[in-house]
């Protein structure tokens, strides 16, 4: 940071007395920070400037806008340019478009309307808000990012899905069978065309979690692994792009082949590939410790793997009767995915009750098995004179009253509701142990903080507040974490990962991108669920507290926590705003 004093200079904007924190992990220092003309002018002592703006930050902390580098707010920018409740957490640029599922290109309304179904099944979105939300009035990749120019309160870099390109090239085929080599010609071409319109590189998913709109494996599943390569080598004939992926073992530990897969992408593209999401558990090190030495071994072949994980345990809601985590359990599917009153039979059923338990608690579960601590599972909103006053309870009080197990406690409440119970399931991952293990992982060479999934999960998680989270446990909870290596790793990590160009720092010259927060009261408030996406369709939304300001670009989006109408946010091209980020195999 320079030192600058008496200065007879203009700023449009003068942020003065804060403890700037710059991003790069260095001690915070006492300086102000000037801005002219959406960037940093001038950080140090800078008495006698003047500015059109003035913000005395005394006793705030000032620091880069927060970078989140895996959302999902592809559909929801039309109708909230804001972004919220990401924006209102301090986060002034993002990556959208992750795990192949975007919604350009698309070749006709068939496309869009098999895009919509599947967003509903496979990212939790409200059928309502995409049928009002959405024209579909594009159709190149293109098209999509020009509709943002000059109406976002953030920065937004979108990736091209691997899905929207099958399915635009294969139709109804793209979800049954491989492609044949003139689609393949076809699909290729038209990631290039989407990566000369500003498409931040290439993303897809192979994980057994996802399925369409008809259950059916979405379009990237059925795709063959030299279909994945071949277009991941698209990437590298254009600069300033990435990878991302999500496979099955992203959540129980990587098998061979998809380590040899992700080695594969990585050394086609000549780009770094990321992946979501590492999920750390005393109770499972095994799978931990398999997914770090995966990307070791990516990084041994000359590629280059970063594993997400979250700094917090997200906050995440289930109900019995649409679809959630739970119906990823290990035989839970068969019976979950029964017609309604066919389920509430088999729920019933005493053997039934048994089998899902013993599958839900056997090794099958992996990383859903963190959802199986019944007796911490808080009783939500309730629909039956049956269940009056269970609001807030946790079903292990619940159980040891009627002298029942947990599960079926927790079933007889759900029937009584006829499924409909709101769920808060207690993690059982929130020990002394797992938050070690997590606190090693985060400065780990191949791990990046990010995962939360941002724009999806509407009523069913929300791991937007993650940031303002991750900074109230630095200042005032378990301070795993310095309040300087947080921010680092929630602003330069991400923007040096990306290659985003003068990001993700206060420094000189760079985009003014910038936070000012209050150490003392930083944070976010309890999940709510509010009914105002178009529609009023639910989602789950977090206050953010000690949020002072937000700037994107220079200009002031967001006051005291919540947005004040501007949209000074710009469209992230690669090439432009993005510079290409080696791997080891090219240094």
């Amino acid at each position: 940071m320079g030192a600058t004093s008496s200065l007879a200079v203009m700023f449009d904007l003068l942020i003065t007395g804060g403890t700037v924190v710059d991003g790069t992990g260095t001690p915070g220092v006492r300086a102000d920070v000037g801005v002219t003309d959406g960037r940093i002018a001038a950080v140090g002592e800078l008495a006698g400037a003047e500015a059109a703006e003035i913000l005395d930050a005394s006793d705030r902390v000032v620091c880069p806008g927060f970078v989140d580098p895996h959302t999902h707010y592809d559909a929801q920018l039309f109708w909230d340019p804001h972004a919220t409740p990401s924006s209102q957490h301090g986060i002034t640029s993002m990556v959208m478009g992750n795990c192949g599922f975007t919604i350009a290109p698309i070749g006709d309304q068939t496309d869009a309307d098999y895009l919509a179904a599947m967003l509903v099944k496979v990212e939790g979105m409200s059928p309502t808000a995409l049928s009002l939300g959405l024209d579909w009035n594009w159709r190149t990749f293109g098209d999509f990012l020009d509709r943002f120019e000059g109406n976002l309160g953030v920065n937004v870099a979108g990736m091209v899905g691997h899905s929207a390109i099958r399915r635009t090239v294969m139709k109804d085929d793209a979800t049954s069978r491989e492609a044949n080599p003139d689609e393949l010609e076809a699909m290729k071409t038209l990631l290039a065309e989407s990566l000369d319109a500003g498409g931040l590189g290439f993303s897809t998913s192979r994980s057994f979690t996802h399925s369409d709109g008809d259950g059916a494996p979405v379009p990237s599943r059925t795709a063959a692994a030299d279909e994945v390569e071949a277009l991941c080598a698209v990437v590298a004939d254009h600069p300033g792009t990435t990878l991302e992926w999500v496979a099955d073992g992203c959540l129980n530990g990587f098998r061979d082949d998809e380590v040899d897969l992700m080695t594969r992408m990585s050394l086609a593209g000549h780009r770094p590939v990321n992946w979501n999401v590492l999920s750390i558990d005393a109770a499972r090190p095994e799978d931990y410790r398999s997914q770090l030495e995966a990307c070791d071994q990516v990084a041994e072949a000359g590629g280059k793997a970063m594993a997400l994980t979250m700094p917090i345990l997200v906050g995440m809601n289930m109900h019995f009767h649409t679809f959630c985590a739970l119906y990823s359990l290990p035989d839970w599917g068969e019976v979950m995915n029964l017609p309604h009153d066919e389920k509430v039979a088999a729920l019933s059923d005493p053997e039934t009750r048994r089998h899902l338990e013993t599958r839900a608690a056997s090794p099958d579960a992996g990383v859903f098995s963190r959802l199986t601590g019944w007796r911490l599972y808080r009783i939500g909103d309730t629909y039956s004179e049956a269940n009056e006053g269970l609001k807030g309870r946790l079903v292990g009080d619940i159980a040891r009253e009627r002298g029942q197990r947990d599960f079926y406690t927790l079933l007889d409440i759900v029937l009584a509701d006829d499924l409909r119970t709101v769920l808060w399931p207690g993690p059982t991952d929130d020990d002394p142990a797992s938050w070690i293990m997590r606190q090693a992982a985060w400065d780990h060479d191949h791990v990046m903080i990010g995962g939360s999934d941002a724009g999806a999960h509407l009523d069913r998680m929300a791991g937007a507040s993650y940031t303002t989270q991750w900074l109230a446990d630095c200042l005032r909870g378990q301070k795993l974490a310095t309040v300087e290596g947080a921010i680092a790793h929630m602003t330069d990590v991400p923007a040096r990962f990306f290659g985003l160009v003068e990001r993700g720092r206060i420094a000189e010259g760079w985009h003014a991108d910038l936070v000012v927060f209050n150490p003392e009261t930083v944070g976010a408030g309890e999940f709510l669920l509010k009914h105002d996406l178009p529609g009023d369709s639910p989602r789950l939304y977090a206050d953010a507290f000690g949020i002072d300001r937000v700037y994107v670009n220079g200009t002031c989006t967001i006051v005291d926590g919540q947005p004040v109408g501007s949209l000074p946010g710009s469209v992230l091209r690669s090439g432009t705003d993005t510079e290409t980020v080696s791997i080891p195999a090219d240094a």
